[in-house]
């Protein structure tokens, strides 16, 4: 019993300490917020990103049910659908982050943005890991699907409305449909290649 109650005092501890350190993310990449108390009203993301750390302890628990109605509760209030499965990264920012949904084995790093309408899942053709794995500080602009068990490599931008169906390679830009890198570690990449 000694082990259960240091180890939810831990995830009590984690949980202040994650709760810091998003609050200090929105601060620094939200321009448009104004002090602590306006951030943690009226930011669904940062409710969104709450929920699922949440969710994700009780989903590793084996907690199913009570994962998935903490899940289900925060897309009815913020738009947004994480998998209490998806395994989140520090820092994530989520700007406008309304029709977000990211799948069940999605696995995203530290520091990555998304904006609104970004999604993160599965083609319906794959078993087991079916969702996307997203790199460090990745940044996909608002509209772009990442479908399929692709990786997208650390330091990449997707822009708006792009559809990644194939892996992206670390320090990448990559914009259309389907999504084709333009720009390798800052240099344009020609359309010959």
């Amino acid at each position: 019993m000694d082990n259960v109650n240091e180890r939810v005092e831990v995830d009590r501890m984690s949980l202040a300490s994650q709760w810091n350190d998003m609050l200090r993310t929105y601060r620094e990449k939200d321009p448009a917020a104004k002090g602590a108390f306006s951030i943690l009203i009226n930011t669904p993301g940062l409710h969104a990103i709450f929920a699922h750390r949440i969710a994700h302890f009780l989903y590793e628990q084996k907690l199913y049910f009570l994962a998935r109605l903490i899940s289900q509760i925060s897309r009815f209030f913020t738009g947004i659908e994480i998998h209490p499965g998806a395994k989140i990264g520090k820092r994530l920012f989520i700007d406008h982050g309304m029709s977000i949904v990211i799948g069940e084995t999605a696995e995203i790093g530290d520091d990555v943005t998304l904006f609104h309408e970004v999604t993160l899942g599965g083609t319906g053709k794959d078993k087991g890991k079916r969702h996307p794995t997203i790199g460090n500080n990745v940044f996909l602009s608002a509209g772009v699907k990442v479908l399929g068990p692709v990786v997208i490599g650390d330091n990449t931008k997707v822009g708006a409305n792009a559809v990644v169906l194939h892996d992206l390679p670390a320090n990448a830009t990559a914009v259309g449909i389907p999504a084709k890198v333009v720009k390798q570690n800052g240099v344009r990449v020609s359309e010959e290649q």
